[in-house]
């Protein structure tokens, strides 16, 4: 069995490589189970797969400079944005998938932590649409 650690993911977003940011990415897909148990199901419950929905949940460190990360978030801050990541910065291939979607930017935390804390940003979108995965 093959092993990974995770040493240089990609993160992209609206375009922006945020790699350089970003210490934590996490994508989950769903599908929601839909009940369709009848007497024919012998005592068994019976589902079939709804809506699927996502999240990109990440974590970043703040920078609140002159085109960092701070002034490439607020501004898309209600809008639905690109997203795109990977395993590794290398490029998408059979063994390093690209899942790409869209997200909704709702809500962004300029100041988080407490004293003696490194400022960081921990945030979580909502997939808007599909999410694909590529390896060419």
């Amino acid at each position: 069995m093959a092993k990974m650690v995770l040493l240089a993911a990609f993160v992209s977003i609206s375009g922006t490589d945020l790699s350089s940011y970003t210490r934590k990415a996490e994508l989950t897909v769903e599908v929601e189970d839909k009940e369709v148990t009848t007497y024919a199901s012998l005592g068994w419950k019976e589902v079939l797969g709804g809506l699927k929905s996502g999240e990109l949940s990440l974590e970043f460190l703040q920078d609140v400079a002159a085109t960092k990360i701070d002034s490439i978030m607020w501004p898309l801050l209600g809008t639905v944005v690109p997203f795109v990541v990977r395993l590794d910065n290398a490029v998408k291939g059979a063994s390093n998938p690209e899942w790409t979607g869209s997200i909704l930017i709702n809500g962004w935390n300029p100041i988080e932590g407490s004293v003696g804390d490194e400022a960081s940003v921990s945030v979580g979108y909502p997939t808007s649409g599909a999410v694909a995965r590529a390896v060419a």
